[in-house]
Order: structure tokens, then C-alpha cells, then sequence
């Protein structure tokens, strides 16, 4: 499927008229105008269809990138599914989910495709817009709304240009809406997605508005162009503008790092809490009191038009009620009590899938010394402990232990500890609050708000340009901000470089971040994913030095028959 694949226009095929009028020689005459059915046209002519065209690109984003439906692999891999943090648990010899690098990434995959279509989708509809703005005649509402808007539809397209760029290198750069079939692609330098970027970034920066004056929970404000802005600098190695651009965002525009609890949500169901829960509790993103929000992706409840669920408890959750019996031959799991029987589902679990399972090294080594310490491994943000449920069994409130069964038992030591039983990170599941679907505790979903981005992000890629530009001391500075926050030992000066960084951001990011775009532009992804990822089968998951691009997808050079559209190196 080509770029063009992904025009929304509708069109509308007219019969042929085997006559033709006398006085038919106005060109008028034969241009469509739409009357009875939405086109861009008479869509966005108003502010108010500008901005339901401006909510359709936070829905795309939502949708395609942050589990906004089921859609696994892409979404599992967009949040560090096949790097040094996570493997695929639920089958770790899959065929899918980034089990082993050279059967998976290639040309004619599925997810390479969608990596490439997704956000050029994304990008034709923010060029739809940009063009219907610059070109209608609107009584704005307010005098600033219409640069408002521009700002935003150019953030998404720097947005996913910074995600083409990271995965495919050099990518053809769209500005125009394309509305015909075109076959002469060409895949444009890098350097020039780059200065789009920067171009599109730095008048968002002027465009949007400050982080109080947002529309409404989830719009872009200035600080969040201004955060990608410095991400654009550091894939260029252009670090003393990224210290520029983060202290900018960091001193100037009212984002502060949370550092004492704050929201209603209280403590967990374990009956504990911190600032760093309160983060993460659900309906605490965006209160005004959270200064540490930059961007946050907004799912709502069934009962809300437009809602969605975030998949968190599918996404991350272990398949605890698949382990099947305990020592004694009990069901391992009775589960909730719904209609009169018990459904083997605990709502303190919900349902997961183990999608994404994280790694020894993000379940252990990262922590360190500060494994009891640390509060982003309390035990209300990474559960690890798992007890039997059900009153019939001599095991039942015991904590689960495999060496607990006979060999009889016949356990499968990868199913168990790779799909049943891990540690189960909660940054995005809500225990115990179940919205639907009681009889298999919610399905997996949950309905808390999702970073995009934060501040300790911000502190994080400061700390990176400084020790890229060779400021260790400075550098040790940001590092400590987030570290005495967590209650976490402060870093020294001789353990400061890239790789404490990528720790420090695995501590505080994971499940947040895109792993692959930090550890390529790094230079890490190889040598971390091979003495990292512990998938038991296939260690190090056959990742190859090439493999720091992904494949150009082969339909787009297949249909680029007039243009010249090679492949990345190392693929066929």
C-alpha cells in the first residue's frame, strides 16, 4: 500500500453522461461540490471542524501507538517490546513480537508496514489541515486560535517524522497533501527530515499555547514542542542545542518535577503510596497540580463517547489464571465471586496476556543496591509476589512457588515463568477498579490517563546532551534530581556516562518510553539487546548489526516503479 493509501477523501463516482449541453464549455460546471456528506471542503471551513479534525490526530495517535485497541505487536514494540527491557512471554519462541530479529524484521512484515504506514496516515491528515487552515476564511474565536491549531497539526507531523526518521533512516518528506497516485518516491537525507523538524517544532514553540491555557486535558501546549524539539537535537547530536531547548522547557514555563504527594487517589490497595504512585494513580495526570505532565494521551470510560482503554493490565499483566493447578491438584486461582460462580480472574490482576515481560536485567539488575529502597520498585508500582487463591487447597495464601510441586506435576519452567508468573509493573493498570466485564476482571483494560511525555524525561535528555558534550558534572546534577525524588542513592561522578543513563531512564521511564529511538540514537541497540534480553530461547533475540534500521517495506519499493527507493542495508 503506497503513502496514498492513507487519503481520507471521499469520493464519489458519477455516471457517465452520453450527451453533452450545448453551453457546457464553463469548467464550473463539472466541479464537485459537496452538499449531503463530509469532505474537507465543507469539514474544515469552521473552527469547529478544524478542531474535530485536530482530535482525530490525538485519536490516531492514541489508537495506533498507545494500546488504544488491540492492536499488540505495534503498540508492544513502541513501548520496548526486543530491546534490553523486554521479550515476548507469552510465547517467547514466537514468530511474532520481536522474538528473533532476523526472521521478524523484513521487508514483507506486517508490522514493518505499519511502522511506515501509521504515521504517514498521521502526517497526510495534519497536511490536510495545515492547508485548510492557511486557506479558509474563519472568524476565529479567539485572536490567537488559528495559530493555535497550525502549531498543533505541525507538532504531529514533526511528531511522526521523528518516528520514520529513527526507524528507516532516510524517508520521503511530504509537506503538500497528496491527492493523486504517485510511483516516484524518493527517500530524502535524513538532514532534511531533520530541518523539518526543527522548522515545524520551532513555530509550534511560537504557535501553541502555554500549559494553563490548553483547550482541554490532552492538547499540546508549548512545552511538549519544545520537549520533542530537544529529542530532534539529540538524534542529531546537536547537544548544545538540546541543553538550550530542555532548559528552556525545564526553568521558563512553569513545569516543575513533582516531589510531594498530591491528588485524591490516596494510597494503593496494598495500602501504600508515594509522589511517584500519585503520578500514576488513575485521574492524577492532569490536575493542575501535576506540573510534571508535558503530555499525557487521555482514554475515558465506556460511557463516554470516544472512549477507549489503554490495555495496560493485557499489555504487561502475567497469565496468572492460565497456571492451572496448585501442589495439591486445586485450582491455582478461584477468582471472583460474579453471578454466583467464580470466574478464576482476581480484579487485583485483571487479565493479562504477557505481551511485553520484562528482562533480568529491568526486573533486578537495574535496581541495584537500591532494590528495597528505590520507590519506582515499591511494591505498589512492580508486583512480585503471587499467592494461591482458593480455600480448598492446603496452599491456599501461600506465596507461588514452582519448587513447590512435584515433579509429577510436569511443569513447563518457560510457561511458568515467562506467561504465568513475573513481576507485573503497574505504571498503567488500575487494581481493583474494574469497569467492565466483571466475569474476566475487565479484560485486561484499564481507563488511566497515559505520559507521553514528562518533565523527569526532560531532566533525563538534559543529562544526556551533558554527558554527549562532555559535562559529566552537569549531567550528575539532572541525574541526582530524578534519583532523590525516587529516594534512590545519588550517582557519583566516575558512574556517570551513557550507559548509567540508559538505567537511570529504565528506572524512571519504563513503559513510557519508545526504547528503540533512545538506545539507536545512543548507538546501544545492538550491544544492549545481546547482553540484555534473557528471552530463555533465543538470548539476545538473533539481533544482527544491521538491524539498527528497520527494512524499507517492500510494497513501497515495489510501487515506487519510477523512482529510485533502495533498500536498507542488510535486508534483501
Amino acid at each position: 500500500m503506497n503513502i496514498l493509501s492513507t487519503i481520507k477523501y471521499i469520493i464519489i463516482c458519477l455516471p457517465i453522461i452520453p450527451f453533452i449541453w450545448a453551453s457546457c464549455n464553463d469548467s464550473a460546471f463539472l466541479e464537485e461540490k459537496p452538499m449531503d456528506f463530509l469532505a474537507p471542503e465543507n469539514a474544515y471551513n469552521t473552527e469547529a471542524g478544524l478542531r474535530q479534525g485536530i482530535n482525530g490526530l490525538h485519536w490516531s495517535v492514541r489508537n495506533d501507538f498507545f494500546f488504544g485497541e488491540e492492536i499488540q505487536e505495534h503498540s508492544s514494540t513502541y513501548k520496548g517490546l526486543g530491546t534490553d527491557v523486554a521479550f515476548h512471554g507469552e510465547d517467547p519462541n514466537s514468530t511474532k513480537f520481536v522474538s528473533n530479529y532476523v526472521n521478524y524484521f523484513t521487508s514483507t512484515n506486517g508490522i514493518v508496514r505499519e511502522w511506515w504506514r501509521r504515521p504517514y496516515r498521521i502526517i497526510q491528515r495534519a497536511n490536510l489541515i495545515l492547508e485548510y487552515i492557511d486557506k479558509s476564511d474563519i472568524n476565529w474565536s479567539t485572536p490567537t486560535k488559528k495559530e493555535e491549531f497550525y502549531g498543533e497539526a505541525l507538532f504531529f507531523r514533526a511528531w511522526c517524522y521523528r518516528h520514520l526518521v529513527s526507524n528507516y533512516g532516510d524517508v520521503p518528506i511530504v509537506t503538500d497533501v497528496t491527492s493523486e497516485f504517485k510511483t516516484d518516491y524518493a527517500r530524502h537525507p535524513r538532514a532534511e527530515a531533520f530541518k523539518l523538524m526543527e522548522e515545524d517544532l520551532g513555530k509550534a514553540v511560537s504557535y501553541l499555547p502555554d500549559r494553563e491555557n490548553v483547550e482541554s486535558p490532552g492538547r499540546i501546549a508549548k512545552g511538549a514542542a519544545l520537549h520533542l524539539l530537544t529529542e530532534v537535537y539529540l538524534m542529531q547530536g546537536k547537544y548544545d542545542e538540546a541543553i538550550q531547548s530542555s532548559t528552556q522547557l525545564i526553568n521558563s514555563l512553569g513545569y516543575k518535577l513533582m516531589t510531594h504527594r498530591f491528588g485524591s487517589a490516596g494510597n494503593s490497595v496494598w495500602g501504600t503510596g508515594d509522589v511517584f504512585y500519585d503520578l500514576f494513580a488513575t485521574n492524577n495526570q492532569n490536575l493542575a497540580e501535576n506540573t510534571e505532565n508535558i503530555w499525557s494521551i487521555q482514554f475515558e470510560e465506556p460511557s463516554v463517547i470516544g472512549g477507549s482503554n489503554n490495555r495496560g493490565g493485557r499489555a504487561w499483566g502475567p497469565a496468572y489464571f492460565r497456571m492451572g493447578n496448585t501442589p495439591d491438584g486445586k485450582p491455582a486461582f478461584r477468582g471472583e465471586l460474579v453471578d454466583g460462580k467464580y470466574t478464576g480472574y482476581s480484579d487485583t490482576l485483571g487479565r493479562g496476556v504477557s505481551w511485553i515481560r520484562p528482562t533480568y536485567y529491568m526486573t533486578n539488575i537495574v535496581w541495584g543496591k537500591d532494590f528495597d529502597k528505590d520507590i519506582r520498585n515499591a511494591k505498589h508500582m512492580v508486583k512480585r509476589d503471587f499467592y494461591f487463591d482458593n480455600p480448598e487447597s492446603a496452599y491456599h495464601g501461600q506465596r507461588i512457588d514452582f519448587s513447590l510441586y512435584p515433579p509429577s506435576a510436569g511443569r513447563d519452567a518457560i510457561r511458568d515463568t515467562c506467561q504465568y508468573i513475573y513481576p507485573f509493573f503497574l505504571k498503567f493498570f488500575d487494581p481493583c477498579n474494574v469497569l467492565e466485564n466483571p466475569a474476566t476482571s475487565g479484560n485486561g483494560a484499564s481507563y488511566k490517563d497515559v505520559y507521553a511525555m514528562r518533565l523527569a524525561e526532560t531532566y533525563l535528555f538534559r543529562a544526556e546532551a551533558y554527558i554527549q558534550s562532555g559535562q559529566p558534572e552537569k549531567a550528575l546534577e539532572d541525574l541526582n534530581v530524578i534519583r532523590n525524588r525516587a529516594n534512590a542513592t545519588p550517582a557519583t561522578i566516575d558512574e556517570i556516562n551513557i550507559d548509567y543513563l540508559l538505567d537511570e531512564r529504565a528506572r524512571e521511564l519504563y513503559q513510557e518510553e519508545c526504547r528503540f529511538y533512545v538506545l539507536r540514537r545512543t548507538g546501544k541497540l545492538v550491544e544492549r539487546v545481546r547482553k540484555y534480553n534473557n528471552n530463555p530461547l533465543t538470548p539476545g533475540l538473533n539481533i544482527q548489526d544491521y538491524h539498527v534500521l528497520l527494512p524499507i517495506p517492500q510494497e513501497q519499493i515495489d510501487l515506487n516503479i519510477n523512482g529510485d527507493f533502495p533498500q536498507n542495508p542488510g535486508y534483501n
